[in-house]
């Protein structure tokens, strides 16, 4: 993600406004959009995490495992090598 700013205009309730100026005013962050800019990434971490547990969630559900020996890892290696040749 590039560190170029673009403005964004968004409407609030009054109350959520003062929230927000409240905030900054005690020094947490020193600007509403520094404060912003964090429940934003913090959200998109939540998201991403949400998302990984449901992809680990439907591995665990996807059928019966299998043992991981040096020969089943080689075997999806040269896979994966040849799956790769296949797109070049």
């Amino acid at each position: 993600m590039a560190n170029e700013n673009t403005n964004m205009s968004i409407s609030l309730p009054d109350q959520m406004k003062e929230s927000i100026q409240e905030v900054t005013k005690k020094g947490s962050y020193s600007t509403p959009s520094e404060y912003i800019r964090d429940l934003v990434r913090e959200d998109l971490k939540r998201r991403d995490q949400e998302k990984l547990e449901q992809m680990l969630l439907e591995g665990l559900d996807s059928g019966t495992p299998i043992a991981m020996t040096p020969q089943r890892y080689e075997e999806l290696r040269k896979d994966l090598r040849a799956r790769i040749a296949k797109k070049r």
